[in-house]
């Protein structure tokens, strides 16, 4: 499983390259952001609680609730909001909610994660050279777009391509931060929590501090959704070692600032603690890191969406495998859309510091829901009710404080991230909404009772033979029935006389890489139900699975099929004939009877239906043997209109 992957020198290094870009790269802007609530101003008590808060948030946060709690969740190796979900959603219906708004809050934080930590690290630049805004963005933007550029070729490389230069980082953090320790000893003793209880409880402004402090743990979601990517072990040993580095850089920053108690400050107290010489040098370091930080949030958003997909919480996105390792994934569309709206935002802010205003409102969202459900894994799955009641209560507090905190962001920009949020809750509600509806209302057949249709259709040889194999995708989860549809496009639409029929239902499991089939004979050699039990993690290659099953059924006698004298044999498969998927295209019929709600998301499914990937082509189905029908949806029938005949 990948969460047990082998530890070696290269894992750890593609580890530092994935998973901790967000995370490690919160020095550039933290203390800045705890200073900017000072206006700039350095006062002891502001320092050493600053300092202590940001310790005590990556222990408590990320230390326990994700590195040693929540990433003990794993879904056979995978990780992330919605892996979890699959874990404990048998347990309540209402797990939904806590899920959708989760991974939609992540997703919109995505977007703002990229914009501030390379703008951050560009803005340093303006200690060595004159730098205008214009400038800068423009930079930000040509490294985005290279960022974004990079993802089709896959996290397994993006990891071996930035490992290195994340243990150089890391490294710089270290020693920067033990060079001003050394100067100024004291700092250690911020490591003790009265200092940041005194500076909660005693500051009039400390409800803005919080929600600076907050930014040293926003990578910390990412760092479980990219689970899958690097096996638990890795982030296990890595994590020591980047707790350590980023520690030490935040003493250090306290100990400068600390020793120049009363100043004011404009600059960025990150690149003020280096010494001139390392300013350049520093700087370009600095900036690879924010490329590199991105990257984080970037291939968990691509899991994410992966997960949410199969678990039919998403409309069908393509989604691509750049190799053969488990794990990494590349989803096209969601790699644009991040990408345009990472410039959008950056043309927006302009500045790292607007930037800073509007960051991590979203993400502590989507961290109170983790601990929801984390806290039912707790108490359903690993039988520790009691556990589970600490987390809920721990953490929550915790991340309702830093919700709260945060809220103050609101009006500085965070608007905008929670918008993009509720926009793709929205689209997650209609695509889950317009499912239950059709649900509700579809109608299914027992297949055997139209035997006698399916006899009468073979014994037509007015009837050209349609396919060997016609083979429908259904949606009834009991191999007896079909809708209603399917049998009126097989005997009413354009009969379709064929040898065989198959109507194959996908069934995808919580597990992510389940590969199973059952098989249930209707007619012996003629009608077959088959059910794919398919991981959440696997692509759904219809069309290759029948085929083997195909083979299978003819290797033990199920199913007889002679091939033609002329039919030319493939050397790797059997030859069994051919095939015709097919696809019932739904539209909505002006017939139905909805609500105008129900109408509008009915309506707006169809519509994502239409620019999101192709059923055939999501089915992994050769187009050329699918026909597509179109078939009007109607939900509760009107009542019949009666027309009166005038002479």
């Amino acid at each position: 499983m990948s969460s047990n992957k082998k530890v070696t020198i290269a894992s750890l290094l593609v580890a530092l390259g994935i998973v901790y870009g967000d995370i490690g790269t919160s020095p550039l802007y933290v203390m800045k952001a705890i200073l900017a609530t000072n206006k700039g101003y350095i006062s002891n008590n502001l320092v050493l609680g600053g300092v202590s808060l940001v310790f005590w948030t990556l222990t408590l946060q990320t230390t326990i609730k994700y590195v040693i709690l929540t990433l003990k969740a794993d879904n056979k190796g995978e990780g992330g909001i919605f892996s979890l979900y699959t874990l404990v959603r048998k347990r309540a219906k209402w797990l939904i909610v806590p899920a959708v708004i989760g991974g939609a809050a992540l997703l919109a934080d995505g977007m703002i994660t990229p914009p501030v930590t390379v703008t951050s690290s560009v803005e340093g630049l303006k200690l060595i050279c004159t730098l205008s805004t214009k400038t800068v963005v423009i930079a930000v933007i040509c490294i985005l777009i290279f960022l974004f550029s990079f993802q089709r070729f896959g996290t397994n490389k993006i990891g071996k391509l930035f490992g290195p230069m994340m243990f150089v980082w890391f490294s710089m953090l270290a020693i920067l931060g033990v060079s001003q320790i050394i100067d100024y000893p004291q700092i250690i003793k911020a490591i003790n929590p009265y200092y940041a209880l005194n500076l909660l409880f005693t500051s009039p402004k400390s409800s803005y501090i919080l929600g600076a402090v907050f930014l040293c743990t926003t990578g910390a979601e990412a760092l479980y959704s990219d689970l899958g990517h690097c096996g638990r072990n890795n982030i296990y040993f890595t994590w020591v070692f980047v707790k350590v580095c980023l520690v030490l850089n935040y003493l250090g920053q306290g100990a400068w600032l600390i020793s120049r108690n009363g100043q004011h400050i404009n600059d960025n107290p990150f690149f003020l603690i280096m010494p001139k010489w390392f300013v350049i040098p520093g700087v370009i370091i600095a900036t690879l890191a924010a490329i590199i930080a991105s990257q984080a949030l970037i291939s968990g958003s691509f899991t994410l969406i992966s997960e949410a997909i199969k678990l039919n919480l998403f409309p069908r996105l393509r989604v691509r495998y750049p190799n053969e390792e488990k794990g990494q994934i590349y989803i096209p569309a969601i790699n644009y859309i991040l990408g345009v709206g990472c410039i959008l935002l950056v043309l927006y802010f302009k500045k790292s510091e607007n930037m800073e205003a509007a960051y991590g409102l979203a993400i502590t969202v989507t961290m109170l829901m983790t601990t929801i459900l984390l806290s039912q894994f707790e108490k359903y799955n690993r039988r520790k009710p009691i556990l589970g009641i600490v987390v809920l209560i721990v953490f929550g507090c915790i991340e309702l404080s830093f919700l709260y905190a945060n809220l103050f962001k609101f009006f500085r920009g965070g608007y905008i991230t929670l918008f993009i949020g509720l926009f793709i809750i929205f689209i997650m509600y209609t695509w889950i909404h317009g499912s239950h509806i059709k649900q509700k209302h579809n109608q299914f057949s027992k297949i055997s009772d139209n035997m006698d249709k399916f006899e009468a259709i073979e014994k037509d040889t007015e009837l050209p033979i349609y396919s060997t194999h016609t083979v429908y995708l259904t949606q009834s989860q009991n191999r007896k029935y079909v809708e209603n549809k399917i049998l009126h496009s097989i005997f009413n639409k354009r009969p379709k006389r064929s040898k065989f029929y198959w109507f194959v239902h996908v069934k995808v499991t919580d597990e992510p890489y389940t590969m199973n089939y059952k098989v249930y004979t209707i007619k012996p050699n003629q009608i077959f139900s088959i059910e794919f039990e398919l991981g959440f993690r696997v692509s759904q290659r219809v069309n290759v699975f029948l085929r083997e099953v195909i083979q299978d059924l003819i290797t033990t006698g199920e199913l007889q099929f002679i091939p033609k004298e002329y039919m030319i044999n493939n050397s790797c498969d059997k030859n069994v004939g051919d095939f015709k998927f097919v696809i019932l295209e739904e539209i909505l019929s002006n017939e139905s009877n909805l609500t105008k709600w129900d109408n509008l998301i009915m309506s707006f499914k169809v519509f994502i239906k239409k620019i999101t990937v192709s059923p055939e082509k999501w089915f992994g189905i050769d187009t050329s043997i699918v026909e597509i029908e179109k078939v009007p949806i109607t939900i509760g029938k009107r009542n019949k209109v009666k027309l009166t005949r005038v002479h």
